[in-house]
């Protein structure tokens, strides 16, 4: 993991405020020409810092209206368990974000779906089946507080 440095860690929190921004808009914001700033968000895309680009949507306004967090213990706590559990997750639409936690339980998922019936189905066709689960508990939000939004960056930016 290359160290960052203080006109990487801008860049990170320029392209935070806005991902569609060109490379001359950022380059402009943090003090760089364009040629070095572009060189940098290259730099970093290939070391996967930069993870992706991706449009922040509205779940209600394109029918996704329910969104469950999902607290999962799983058997006998061995790797393969824990690698077989999160790969049969990952290949779930449906689940949007996943944690490993300690405490009462060993994961904790984020599930959106359109809605009480929708997440019926996903609850019995597909959760209640993944390996090595032994309990389950669903939270349902009733409205979000905040999103996921800018990493705060070491520097103070974000």
């Amino acid at each position: 993991m290359p160290k960052l440095d203080k006109f990487d860690l801008a860049i990170l929190a320029a392209l935070q405020d806005n991902g569609r921004a060109t490379n001359v808009e950022v380059a402009d914001k943090v003090g760089l020409s364009p040629s070095p700033c572009l060189r940098r968000i290259r730099l970093m895309e290939e070391a996967e810092i930069i993870r992706g680009y991706r449009a922040d949507i509205d779940r209600r306004a394109v029918g996704l209206e329910l969104t469950v967090f999902i607290a999962f213990k799983v058997a006998h706590h061995t790797r393969q368990h824990a690698q077989e559990f999160q790969q049969a997750l990952q290949d779930l639409p449906e689940v949007v974000g996943c944690s490993m936690i300690s405490g009462h339980s060993d994961f904790l998922a984020e599930v959106v779906v359109e809605n009480l019936a929708a997440y019926e189905a996903l609850l019995t066709d597909k959760l209640l089946v993944l390996p090595h689960v032994t309990d389950i508990q669903s939270n349902f939000a009733i409205r979000s507080v905040k999103t996921a939004g800018p990493l705060k960056l070491p520097d103070g930016r974000g």
